[in-house]
């Protein structure tokens, strides 16, 4: 799953720099371990709400990538039908709630979800991402009192890669991330965000203390965002990082770091499998239809909508 989010992405990329894929991307490049770990912790009925940079959390919980590609494409056999983009992409089916692109706005959907399955007594489970810019955001610290208060069954992942767009975490958050979670009683802990088996470990006990009657957890996952905030950069160049910060920040590569973990015959297996599963994506996006233009209104409202009496 790493390598796959790895090279989805770097396909992604490519795409954008070709047009076909119109207005760009946020890479999550350097965070595979994190989607890759939290997501190998939980069940199907399980749910997940995810973020602008979200193609991981998306593929980790077991979207299809040809129709994810698609997506990213604006194509009608996209996971969304093409209308909901790289930002917004979901699948109910599979419980990926939506990727969101207001900053933080994941966090309030996830409780909700885990609140109401709780109620109707489910034992099912909510995990939420969200960047360390969004941990001062009044709708994420709400949602955390809720949840603490409700005993909601949630685990709040926060993705610290260090930047909030091009902030530094240090430049922008007063005391400690954890510490937002702790003063709403919430256990909460910080992992090596680089290392998928660290990250699966962390979400396991937070999902089993959630699945149990335990109320919410919070993860801080320290990682390195690898390539730019957003695709615009690679042709804005916009200077808030060196070259050598980015060349250490790269070091601990996840995908290096699991692929060590298993046989040489083994990682080039997958490798390849990966390599033809995605070159079959790419083919399937491209030669997906665009939506028809007819149908721009649909979906505009609920459907079976009427109109009140005297509306025309």
């Amino acid at each position: 799953m790493v390598r796959l989010i790895r090279r989805f992405e770097e396909r992604a990329i490519e795409l954008v720099k070709d047009g076909t894929i119109v207005g760009g991307i946020h890479p999550y490049l350097g965070q595979e371990a994190i989607a890759a770990g939290t997501c190998a912790a939980l069940r199907p009925g399980d749910v997940i709400t995810s973020t602008h940079r979200g193609h991981g959390h998306v593929l980790a919980k077991g979207a299809d990538p040809a129709r994810m590609l698609a997506e990213l494409a604006g194509r009608a056999t996209g996971l969304n039908a093409g209308r909901g983009g790289s930002m917004h992409a979901a699948d109910f089916g599979l419980g990926i709630y939506g990727a969101n692109a207001i900053v933080g706005a994941s966090v309030p959907i996830a409780a909700g979800a885990a609140w109401a399955s709780r109620r109707v007594g489910k034992d099912s489970v909510a995990v939420t991402y969200f960047g360390d810019g969004a941990v001062s955001q009044g709708v994420v610290l709400e949602a955390m009192n809720l949840a603490s208060l409700w005993n909601v069954p949630v685990v709040l992942v926060c993705e610290n890669n260090g930047f909030a767009t091009t902030t530094r975490v240090e430049q922008a958050v007063a005391g400690s991330i954890t510490g937002r979670a702790e003063a709403f009683g919430i256990p909460a802990s910080t992992v090596d965000g680089s290392d998928p088996e660290v990250v699966l470990a962390a979400t396991q006990e937070a999902v089993a203390r959630a699945r149990s009657g335990g109320g919410p957890s919070f993860i801080e996952c320290l990682a390195y965002r690898f390539d730019a905030h957003h695709t615009w950069e690679h042709s804005a160049r916009p200077r808030y990082r060196t070259d050598d910060e980015v060349a250490l920040g790269m070091q601990r590569d996840p995908v290096a770091l699991q692929g060590s973990r298993i046989p040489a015959e083994d990682r080039e297996r997958i490798d390849a499998e990966i390599e033809a599963l995605l070159d079959e994506a790419v083919r399937f996006a491209v030669d997906s239809p665009l939506p028809d233009p007819a149908g721009a209104l649909d979906h505009l409202y609920a459907d079976g909508l009427r109109a009140r009496a005297g509306v025309s």
